[in-house]
């Protein structure tokens, strides 16, 4: 069985396909963190305030304008809340050594107690979450969610960002080998199929074998490969072997689509269709009789791609040859003839 065919998806951060599960994502943390509480963190204090606390406590004390930026909020607001926390003897205020009509916030015995049981609470609350996961997908949440704020913190920032947000550079598909494309086609499926799998060393090295067999043949026209790119990263490839499953028999050839895969963290926006319609599109203006796929059973998220693109499953059965047994499937998709006007 050859390399299963998995994808994953990518797409630029102003489209519609991406905006609308980041918004989902978004409103389903504030609801599980308790935002929408009255207070927040096993405190009796407002979202504002614990944000405020631990802000100063990290810092070992800001000044009120300081904390307006971070907080993103207006300086009456921040004013009252700061009010309140000082008469609640939460935070003191100490003049500055250098300026004094500026006054710097610090924690008080008492805030440290208060921060020290916030910063428990969080702890708990996200350590859980993360025990809900794989271990191998703890870096991937910690790398999302630090570029989500600071793009945030950046369109907040930069004058005129809303359409410097639109016009970022789509990530973009070009045929074709360039350099270092094994070794990041390799990366992404061992990482993943690693992760969710168990795949190991095996099935690490069929793939780059296959590949380092295959991209030698693309001065053939019945070959092609295809590389998502972020920049110049590689962030998803795809392949179509003509020659793998048709020998030397003139008809019917067979078209094999091959290594399949978009980089972790970047499913769910359309990069993944983007790939698979290129590679079909390819195999159809051919004129290959029918284009055949192997994956095994488990990636739903697949099958529904592969689905809705024409495949329909062929055979299955029970294999271990990349070291961990698995339901292997193929995949069949007949020449979809282009439409005459």
């Amino acid at each position: 069985m050859p390399a299963p065919a998995q994808p994953s998806v990518a797409a630029p951060l102003a489209t519609k396909d991406a905006v609308l599960p980041i918004r989902d994502a978004s409103r389903r943390i504030v609801r599980e963190l308790g935002f929408m509480k009255p207070t927040l963190a096993g405190t009796e204090l407002p979202a504002s305030a614990v944000h405020a606390l631990i802000e100063i406590g990290n810092r070992g004390g800001l000044t009120a304008t300081d904390l307006c930026d971070r907080l993103n909020l207006e300086k009456s607001s921040v004013s009252r809340m700061l009010r309140k926390l000082v008469d609640g003897g939460e935070l003191a205020e100490v003049s500055s050594d250098t300026d004094g009509r500026s006054k710097r916030l610090t924690l008080t015995a008492q805030g440290r107690r208060t921060l020290a049981a916030i910063d428990a609470f969080a702890h708990e609350q996200v350590g859980g979450a993360l025990a809900c996961l794989p271990a191998g997908d703890h870096a991937m949440v910690v790398e999302g969610l630090r570029l989500y704020a600071e793009a945030l913190q950046a369109r907040r920032a930069a004058p005129g960002s809303e359409s410097k947000v639109a016009a970022l550079p789509a990530v973009r598909i070009e045929r074709g080998y360039r350099p270092g494309l094994i070794g990041r086609a390799v990366e992404m499926h061992a990482q993943f199929y690693a992760r969710a799998h168990g795949f190991g060393a095996v099935f690490e090295s069929r793939v780059a074998a296959g590949l380092a067999e295959f991209l030698p043949r693309l001065d053939r026209p019945c070959n092609a490969v295809w590389t998502a790119l972020d920049g110049d990263r590689i962030v998803g490839t795809i392949a179509i072997d003509g020659e793998d499953l048709s020998g030397d028999a003139p008809a019917p050839r067979i078209a094999h689509l091959r290594w399949f895969i978009v980089e972790d963290g970047r499913r769910g926006g359309g990069l993944g269709r983007r790939l698979l319609d290129e590679a079909l599109a390819f195999a159809d203006r051919a004129g290959f009789a029918e284009t055949r796929l192997w994956t095994f059973r488990g990636l739903d998220a697949a099958r529904r791609l592969y689905e809705a693109a024409g495949f329909v499953l062929a055979a299955e059965s029970p294999g271990c040859q990349w070291g961990t047994e698995v339901t292997e499937q193929s995949f069949v998709r007949p020449l979809v003839q282009p439409r005459r006007s």
